[in-house]
């Protein structure tokens, strides 16, 4: 077979150019400018081949599949008492055989569309690289989890408020705050795509690997397979027949009648010293998978999760700080002054679903347990300490490449190869689409007897908020790979200038935020599609579609499962061995009820119990001078102080379990066997991934939705047996269920 033509330039950075016969400057294409970054240098291709199919059939199909599949095991997951993110690196590895498979069994026929002239081929040839990538991103936009904000705003309005929100409210606020975005993206497209210092450094993978099976061992595909299998059989276990051993606590088992101790060993609502977990969602449930995960950046994470919690929290519960012995010492729950859990409804009108003062005079000042108030803090901390980080070690490096970006003409050989061979994506594309979604993020807002409950000045100051943020985020993240969030940041404006109202405030930080983390992931996507020459308009049309599926599905699971699992996120009214516990949603309906309900001026303000926190925003800003100030005089310090960071925990477990795995893998494992680690590891990963959500999905059709959710015993429960965990220590507190102090 005649190998596919390709375009190639030369990778010698020529920044001269020759001379012609009149002693006058040209340009040639073998004078053309490389690439400035080094990383894209040795990893990125300069080739291209335009006649190769990208939007084929086979890219229709399974990207598809895979889009609505990934969404939906992922909302799946996101109720569940462990969460499971799906990466789309499972996707990645089983559409290229899945692919070839198609190359070499369908027909070469090409199928008419009836009354158009439109036709396609079942079969264009070899599957290849374009097709590939194609697919991957649209498994990206089902895969993008963690910031579909507007599934956890209906979550609370129905499972949490017990209030009802029109199913087409929902779905217009799914797919507007999804797709807003797009048109931050095609604003800043010459600045974060066509510029070769913006480099994107996550998008440095390898697509489309040919490999031949090495003697006595497996392809990669084999071991994918054997580790789905192993993991889908083993699965049955922690999310069936024993659920407890997804968090094991030995001091708890041993001391069943001590608060203190139970205190210290719960994984749960403890410290979690003693604790382990037998499951892979317990693992990567919260945080992702270790195994992605350099050795370096988890170790600075765990050495923030000890500090946090084995020196910060102790010291603060044991000294009684904010009256910390009147509530548990980990929970992300609001209390009252007595220790009992605050009752929101008391402080909200039930007629118009807002903050009432009689109520909150009846009720008292919201309190919450030290973990939570110093999770606050740190947060706070994190959003200036982020800006300051990057600004200190690596502001001349963004200052340079922003200044290079904006002098640039010509770009570098990818942005030629780009512009030569294929058409761009119109500007008013991403404009009309911008409009729109304005119209009906107002209309979705100010409609429906305002259930969501912001007005549409409300959606154009999100809007606005993320319009300035894009391009500076854009910028770190295009050149260092770490990403601010905004979250903080848009609750505390929207509720200090609309207080009382907590869907108007859980709406504003998902316009705010989520529009313009939507508007990175659709940047870093196309510069993905850009360094593997896939036509521009072809990445416009996956992205858009993608997105629209993966959003209607996330909706449609979300809707479909708070509609038929009764007493969905209550945990106390569940059934033993219920794994819908919802744990995230959990943490955004206090979120809700702290920033919406009551404000941050009550709560973070003048009136409230917590302003000293507030000198964390300060804390946070100068907390990374000392480390550069320390890699500027022992520059061989540099590597390590400049990945100085502080990341709050969640649950005690699941860090321990995620940073001892992850340790395992990317420090022993690759020190030792290196060889064995390239070319598993993050296999491994995909495969554990993909056997537990099959086996979860199939457990629920088959076994849960059919109220069968196991053998009544010991092991059916889903937390670690430390129940005296959650128990105050002040003296005199009474709780239901916990001993008198």
């Amino acid at each position: 077979m005649e190998e596919p033509r390709q375009v190639e330039l030369s990778y010698s950075r020529v920044r001269s150019a020759r001379l012609d016969t009149n002693g006058e400057r040209t340009d040639s294409v073998e004078d053309v400018d490389d690439c400035p970054i080094e990383e894209v240098r040795l990893t990125v291709p300069i080739t291209d081949d335009p006649a190769l199919p990208a939007l084929t059939f086979r890219t229709w199909l399974l990207g598809l599949i895979s889009c609505a599949l990934l969404a939906f095991s992922n909302q799946f997951f996101g109720y569940r008492q462990n969460p499971l993110y799906i990466s789309s690196l499972s996707v990645q590895i089983a559409v290229l055989p899945l692919g070839k498979l198609m190359a070499a069994c369908l027909p070469r026929k090409t199928v008419r569309i009836r009354g158009t002239k439109w036709s396609f081929s079942l079969n264009p040839g070899p599957f290849n690289l374009k097709e590939h990538v194609l697919i991957t991103i649209f498994a990206n936009t089902g895969a993008n989890s963690n910031s579909v904000f507007a599934i956890n705003i209906i979550t609370i309005v129905k499972a949490f408020y017990r209030r009802e929100i029109h199913p087409l409210a929902a779905m217009l606020l799914t797919q507007t705050t999804q797709l807003m975005g797009y048109g931050w993206a095609g604003l800043f497209r010459k600045f974060l795509v066509d510029s070769p210092y913006m480099w994107w450094p996550a998008n440095l993978g390898a697509l489309h690997e040919n490999e031949k099976r090495q003697k006595g061992g497996m392809t990669r595909l084999q071991f994918f397979l054997t580790v789905m299998i192993t993991s889908f059989a083993y699965y049955i276990v922690p999310s069936y027949l024993f659920p407890t051993i997804s968090t094991i606590s030995i001091v708890c088992l041993l001391w069943k009648n001590s608060v203190t101790a139970q205190q210290i060993g719960s994984g749960v609502y403890g410290l979690g010293i003693g604790s382990f977990g037998l499951d892979w969602a317990t693992v990567a449930g919260f945080l992702g998978t270790p195994l992605s995960t350099p050795a370096f950046a988890i170790m600075n994470v765990m050495a923030g999760f000890f500090l946090i919690v084995y020196v910060i929290v102790p010291i603060a519960y044991w000294m009684d700080a904010y009256g910390a012995k009147r509530y548990p010492i980990i929970s992300s729950h609001v209390f009252m002054a007595n220790g009992s859990l605050y009752d929101v409804n008391q402080v909200l009108d039930p007629a118009t679903f807002q903050f009432s003062q009689a109520g909150y005079d009846s009720a008292g000042q919201m309190n919450l347990s030290v973990y939570f108030t110093f999770l606050y803090g740190l947060s706070f901390a994190t959003l200036t300490a982020t800006l300051s980080h990057v600004a200190l070690f690596h502001g001349r490096s963004i200052w340079e490449q922003t200044k290079a970006t904006v002098s640039a003409e010509a770009g570098d050989v990818h942005t030629r190869l780009m512009k030569r061979n294929y058409a761009a994506v119109p500007q008013w594309w991403f404009q009309v689409m911008l409009v729109l979604v304005l119209v009906f993020a107002a209309f979705t807002c100010e409609g429906f007897g305002r259930q969501l409950q912001l007005p549409y000045w409300g959606v154009l100051l999100a809007a606005g908020m993320a319009f300035v943020f894009t391009l500076p985020v854009g910028i770190i993240t295009a050149t260092t790979n770490q990403q601010p969030v905004l979250s903080i940041a848009t609750e505390l404006i929207i509720g200090y200038l609309y207080p009382g109202r907590p869907v108007a405030n859980v709406a504003f930080k998902t316009y705010g935020q989520i529009s313009m983390s939507q508007a990175i992931m659709f940047l870093q996507d196309f510069k993905l599609g850009h360094y593997m020459k896939i036509p521009p308009r072809s990445m416009f049309i996956v992205q858009l579609v993608g997105t629209v599926l993966a959003s209607s599905v996330y909706f449609g699971t979300s809707w479909w499962l708070l509609e038929t699992i009764d007493h969905i996120c209550d945990p106390t009214k569940l059934p033993e061995g219920s794994p819908w516990t919802c744990p995230g949603d959990s943490v955004f309906f206090d979120s809700s009820i702290i920033w919406g309900v009551v404000g941050p001026l009550r709560m973070f303000g003048r009136l409230g119990l917590y302003s000293k926190m507030n000198y964390f925003f300060l804390a946070g800003a100068l907390a990374p001078v000392p480390f550069w100030a320390l890699s500027r005089a022992f520059p061989a310090t540099a590597p390590w102080a400049r990945l100085v960071n502080m990341m709050p925990p969640a649950r005690s477990v699941n860090f321990l379990m995620w940073g001892a795995v992850g340790f395992v893998f990317n420090h022993v494992v690759y020190r030792r066997y290196k060889g064995w680690w390239a070319r598993h590891n993050y296999v491994l990963s995909a495969g554990l991934d993909a056997g537990v959500a099959f086996m979860g999905i199939l457990s629920y059709a088959v076994l849960q939705s059919r109220g069968v959710n196991g053998v009544k015993w010991w092991g059916l429960q889903v937390d670690d047996h430390c129940t005296l965990a959650r128990c105050p220590t002040a003296p005199g507190v009474r709780v239901p269920g916990c001993p008198v102090q």
